[in-house]
C-alpha cells in the first residue's frame, strides 16, 4: 500500500470535477468522501485501483492519492488525467475579458479532466454518437458490464483484445445498432492488429490526428474532437456540431434560436487559444 499527498496550483475545484465524473454511472465517485477510485492499468495491463481524495480547497488544492501497486507509473497517470501539472490561472485571466467572463467566474477552477484511458475514451465516443445522453450511458454501461471487469466495486473498460474477438451479434444483443457494433469491433481489431497505434497519437498535431482518424469507418469529426479533448487534453478544440454546446450558447447569450456554424466561429474567435475550456465551461453551464 502506498499513499502520497499532492499539492497543485490554485484555483482547482475538485468538487466540481467529482460532480461531472458522477454523471457517468460507471465512475466510482463518492461526493461525501470527496474521492474517486480510478480504474487504471499498469504496464502489464493488470487492473489497478488508485484512490484520489480531496484534502484541501479550491484555493489551496491538496490531494491524498493511494494505491496498492506500481506507484510510479500510476502516479504519473493520475497527474495526467487530472491535469495537475497545468495552471488554470492563465485560462481564467484570458476569459475575464471575453463574452464568457461570467461563466468562467461561476465555474472557476474547473480543469479539463481526461477519460481514464485513450481506448476507453474512443469506445465511449463511438458508442455515444447520435444518441441521447441517457441511453448513451446505458449502452456504455452494458458494454462495460458485459465485456469489462470489476475489481473491488470499480468497473474497468474491456481491453481492445477482448472486443476484437467478438462477433457483431454479441453487441447487437446489448441493443447496439449493426453499424455501431461494426465500428466498435472493427476499430478494436485495427488497434490489436497494429494498423491503429493509440500510443503514437499524442505525438501528432490535432490536424494530423483528425486526418488519420476520420479515415476509419465510423469515426467522424465530432468523435475525433472529443478524443482530442477528453482523451488527449488538447487545449484548443471547439466541437461546433455538438448539440450541448449549441444549447449552452443559446442559453448563455439569450438567443432565440440555436447559433449557426458561422455565428459560433465568429463568437469563438476571442476564446482562442483555450477553446477546449470554453467548450467545457459551456457544457458545465447546462449539466
Amino acid at each position: 500500500m502506498w499513499k502520497e499527498t499532492v499539492s497543485v496550483s490554485p484555483p482547482y475545484h475538485f468538487d466540481r470535477v467529482l460532480e461531472r465524473l458522477s454523471l457517468d454511472p460507471l465512475n466510482a465517485v463518492s461526493l461525501e468522501k470527496r474521492e474517486v477510485r480510478l480504474p487504471l492499468r499498469n504496464k502489464e495491463k493488470k487492473p489497478c485501483i488508485v484512490t484520489v481524495q480531496a484534502a484541501g480547497t479550491a484555493d489551496a488544492p491538496e490531494f491524498i492519492v493511494s494505491g496498492t501497486e506500481d506507484r510510479d507509473g500510476l502516479m504519473e497517470e493520475v497527474k495526467r488525467i487530472f491535469r495537475w501539472k497545468e495552471n488554470l490561472q492563465p485560462v481564467l485571466d484570458h476569459f475575464s475579458a471575453t463574452s464568457l467572463s461570467k461563466l468562467f467566474e461561476e465555474h472557476a477552477g474547473t480543469p479539463l479532466v481526461l477519460d481514464f484511458h485513450l481506448y476507453h475514451c474512443m469506445m465511449k465516443c463511438i458508442i455515444h454518437q447520435q444518441l441521447n445522453l441517457s441511453f448513451a450511458y446505458t449502452l456504455t454501461e452494458r458494454f462495460v458490464h458485459t465485456f469489462g471487469e470489476q475489481k473491488d466495486g470499480v468497473w474497468f473498460y474491456p481491453l481492445p483484445e477482448t472486443i476484437a474477438k467478438l462477433d457483431y451479434g454479441d453487441l447487437r444483443e446489448l441493443q447496439f445498432s449493426m453499424r455501431k457494433s461494426e465500428y466498435v469491433i472493427d476499430t478494436s481489431r485495427m488497434i490489436t492488429g497494429g494498423s491503429l497505434n493509440l500510443d503514437e497519437l499524442d505525438l501528432l498535431s490535432d490536424e494530423d490526428i483528425m486526418d488519420k482518424l476520420v479515415k476509419i469507418r465510423g469515426i467522424g469529426p465530432w468523435t475525433v474532437q472529443n478524443v482530442l479533448l477528453f482523451g488527449l487534453g488538447r487545449p484548443n478544440l471547439f466541437p461546433i456540431a455538438d448539440i450541448g454546446i449549441q444549447n449552452a450558447i443559446k442559453r448563455h447569450f439569450g438567443l432565440k434560436d440555436k447559433p449557426t456554424k458561422e455565428e459560433m466561429l465568429e463568437m469563438s474567435k476571442e476564446w482562442h487559444p483555450y477553446l477546449s475550456y470554453a467548450s467545457l465551461y459551456l457544457w458545465r453551464s447546462i449539466e
